[in-house]
C-alpha cells in the first residue's frame, strides 16, 4: 500500500517540503502574514475496559494485549479524548499554518486530539513570511505568546477571550471582530480537507493518522496551487 509505504519510509515531510519549494520557485512565496489554527480528527472509537483506558492515557500498553498480537493491531493506542464547545471528540488534530496572501499551507503537525493548540503555536510560525502579522483564535492567546511574539517583531492578531466575570468589552468584540474577517480564510482550508475526507481517519494508530492528514495537507496546495495558477491564466 502507497501510504504504508510513506509511513515506513517516514517521507512524508519530504513530499511535503519538496511540493513547497516548487510553489515557491512559481513566485507564490509566504507573504502577507500568516493564519494559525488546528482542526480535530475523527478516529475510529475504541471500546476498552476502565483500567485499560487509564494504562493507555499512562502511555502503557495493557498486559493482556500484548499476548494477542491481532488484538493490539487493531487497538490505537495513540488517539485521545477531549472536549470542545462541550462535546466530546476522540482522535487527532491537523494544525496548520497558512500564509495569508496565498492560503497555502507552509506548515504542519498532527498530534492526540488532547494536545492543546497552543503547544503547536510556535511550531507552526513561518519565519520567511514577508509580513510580521499572525492571526488566530483565541485557544493560542496567553501572556506568554503575546510576549514572545513582541519580543521577536511579530504583530499579533490573536482573538481576545472573555473571562467568567469579566466578559468582553465593546471594543474587544469589534476588535475580534475584525480579526475574524481575516482568520476566517484558514476555516476555507479546513472545508477543503473535509471535502477531502481529510477530517477523519479510519486509520490505526499515530503514524498512520499523520502520513493521511499530511497527503491531505499535499494535496490541498496541489488543489490550491492549481486555482491560484488558473485565476492568472
Amino acid at each position: 500500500m502507497f501510504r504504508e509505504a510513506l509511513k515506513e519510509k517516514d517521507l512524508v515531510d519530504e513530499l511535503f517540503a519538496a511540493l513547497n519549494r516548487q510553489i515557491e520557485a512559481a513566485g507564490y512565496r509566504p507573504s502577507k502574514g500568516q493564519i494559525v489554527d488546528a482542526s480535530l480528527i475523527a478516529a475510529p472509537r475504541q471500546r476498552n475496559r476502565r483500567e485499560e483506558n487509564a494504562k493507555i492515557k499512562q502511555g502503557e500498553t495493557p498486559e493482556a494485549w500484548k499476548d494477542n498480537p491481532a488484538k493490539l493491531r487493531q487497538k490505537d493506542i495513540d488517539a485521545r479524548w477531549t472536549k470542545k464547545n462541550g462535546e466530546n471528540h476522540y482522535g487527532y488534530k491537523n494544525h496548520i499554518g497558512i500564509d495569508n496572501a496565498n492560503k497555502l499551507i507552509r506548515h504542519f503537525e498532527v498530534t492526540p486530539a488532547s494536545v492543546h493548540d497552543s503547544q503547536l503555536f510556535d511550531y507552526l510560525i513561518d519565519e520567511v513570511n514577508s509580513a510580521k502579522d499572525v492571526w488566530a483564535d483565541s485557544a493560542y492567546r496567553s501572556r506568554r505568546t503575546e510576549t514572545r511574539l513582541k519580543e521577536t517583531g511579530y504583530r499579533s492578531h490573536i482573538h481576545t477571550k472573555g473571562h467568567a466575570g469579566k466578559p468582553l468589552s465593546d471594543t474587544q468584540r469589534r476588535a475580534n471582530k475584525k480579526r475574524s474577517s481575516v482568520r476566517v480564510r484558514v476555516e476555507h482550508v479546513f472545508a477543503t480537507h473535509k471535502q477531502m475526507a481529510g477530517d477523519s481517519v479510519r486509520t490505526i494508530g499515530y503514524a498512520r493518522a499523520r502520513v493521511k492528514l499530511g497527503m491531505i495537507n499535499i494535496a490541498y496546495n496541489i488543489k490550491r496551487w492549481n486555482t491560484l495558477q488558473q485565476a492568472l491564466a
